[in-house]
């Protein structure tokens, strides 16, 4: 990765960007951090590069990166347990529907019938690479669903 990058969505346009980088993006549901009194949700992922699959390098790789959403007034989870810290979720996209402008509806979909719901008051989000890339095994892939092997879920 030569650059970490650093995206802020404002509106639905900016947040296709952000999914488009977050697609196969994989985390823990111990790495989604709920702060209502804040109005904030953090997550913590290993996203897949896929810049560096566009330059015809073979180096496949994934970083550390946080997804930050604010103005978050109300958050649920539908096939998520928040006691089961250590399941692996595996990102597929995030949307946004404005229903009572600029405020509306983010949602996270995960495979395997997963999702996340955000109502906002307006949409202010942010993700930022935490940290250097690692190399990763191999090339995400969707053919029945499947979970990606462990040695791609974290860094060395």
């Amino acid at each position: 990765m030569k650059d970490p990058l650093k995206l802020v969505a404002l509106d639905k346009d900016d947040l296709e960007v952000v999914s488009t980088h977050l697609q196969d993006a994989i985390l823990k549901v111990g790495d989604v951090i709920w702060q209502p009194t804040e109005h904030r949700l953090v997550l913590a992922l290993n996203r897949f590069d896929w810049c560096c699959t566009c330059d015809g390098s073979p180096d496949l790789r994934r970083c550390r990166t946080a997804l930050r959403f604010e103005r978050v007034n109300c958050f649920r989870a539908r096939n998520i347990h928040p006691d089961d810290k250590n399941v692996v979720l595996n990102l597929l996209a995030v949307e946004f529907a404005e229903n009572d402008p600029p405020g509306g509806v983010v949602i996270l979909t995960f495979s395997g019938g997963a999702a996340m719901r955000l109502e906002v008051e307006c949409l202010e989000c942010e993700l930022a690479d935490l940290g250097p890339a690692w190399n990763a095994r191999k090339r995400p892939e969707h053919p029945d669903d499947q979970v990606l092997p462990v040695d791609d879920r974290a860094p060395p």
